[in-house]
């Protein structure tokens, strides 16, 4: 499979691609399965999202059509997925999408750059990732401090995930933290790769291994086995494999990205199960983040989760970030559906 040519836009190093055409959102792109495939550079290819004006509704596809909130229509725009082997858009991925398009009408306004400090949002259907995404953001409030965006994420004329962000201007005020954990440090800890060298070359371990985020767990991953000890917490140093833009939207579009990959995996610990079981079925239900401190997700970030409670065939993970000089930086709080098939 071919693509078009991965010239980033910036020098120093990864950065949003030129891809503005409207045969970007229908193009066949590089995937997990291809020699040259950069992860990091397709992430930052989804996320640069097209005003929906600049695309005929002809070349839309699953993106077409009217929109489900009362948006301006400057405030519509439409993205690409990633490939993914089930032909399900992965939830991060929207998620990050969404902040981008709701980060989007925020950054024109008068003052202080007003960044995201908290995000809520609903999965309500499972996501066509060979067909492009409508994001129709709705601005519910621009006040002296805050401003509050609804957006929904559309395909087939029906939202996927509708999602509520509030954005502030900087502020000082009361300041105290969690303190981080003691654990190894990322160095000492052994890569994805390193931990499923033992596995066959196949579909699935292409895409475990081949990922734009660069994850450590401090106790050893479940993709393939369960965990030795029965505990409903774990610790994984994130980071994205090469450096990102400056853009402190885009460093919170991605953090919000990584967070979805192992938030429900503190209960699955507890239970004995690996991410191979093949009895399991799992969807994340929702998810929420609060931002609390700047930071970088081209630098290692801890990210410390847990798993309080899992009934009714759901799970709840809460987690925070912490930079490695111990700076809780965000948040974050999914329940996911996790079910086991009866034989």
């Amino acid at each position: 499979m071919t693509g078009p040519p991965r010239d980033p836009v910036s020098s120093a190093g990864h950065s949003f691609l030129p891809y503005r055409c409207v045969v970007t959102i229908h193009e066949q792109y590089l995937t997990p399965r291809d020699p040259g495939y950069d992860p990091l550079a397709d992430l930052l290819r989804v996320l640069d999202l097209v005003p929906a004006s600049q695309v005929a509704p002809e070349h839309a596809g699953a993106a077409a059509g009217s929109a489900s909130l009362p948006t301006d229509p400057a405030d519509v725009f439409l993205g690409a997925s990633q490939p993914m082997p089930h032909g399900r858009v992965f939830g991060g991925q929207v998620v990050a999408q969404s902040l981008i398009a709701a980060g989007r009408t925020v950054q024109d306004l008068e003052g202080p750059l007003r960044k995201v400090h908290s995000l809520h949002g609903y999965f309500l259907r499972a996501g066509d990732a060979n067909e492009p995404i409508r994001f129709e953001v709705e601005r519910l409030r621009d006040g002296h401090s805050f401003s509050a965006r609804r957006v929904h994420a559309v395909q087939y004329g029906r939202p996927i995930l509708s999602m509520i962000f509030s954005f502030q201007t900087p502020a000082g005020g009361l300041d105290h933290q969690a303190e981080m954990p003691p654990v190894p440090m990322p160095e000492d800890i052994a890569t994805i790769s390193e931990r499923l060298a033992h596995v066959p070359d196949g579909l699935d371990k292409d895409w475990a291994v081949r990922r734009p985020i660069d994850m450590r767990h401090c106790e050893g991953p479940i993709y393939v086995a369960p965990a030795p000890h029965q505990i409903a917490a774990q610790h994984v140093w994130i980071r994205t494999p090469g450096p990102l833009p400056d853009d402190p939207l885009i460093h919170a579009a991605v953090l919000a990205y990584a967070s979805d990959y192992t938030i429900l995996e503190s209960a699955l610990r507890k239970h004995g199960l690996a991410w191979t079981d093949s009895r399991l079925r799992g969807a994340s239900l929702d998810h929420s983040m609060w931002f609390h401190r700047d930071f970088r997700v081209d630098e290692w970030l801890l990210y410390a989760e847990a798993a309080p409670s899992a009934s009714g065939g759901r799970g709840l993970g809460i987690g925070n970030l912490f930079t490695t000089e111990g700076t809780l930086v965000a948040s974050v709080a999914q329940e996911g559906m996790l079910r086991l098939k009866e034989n």
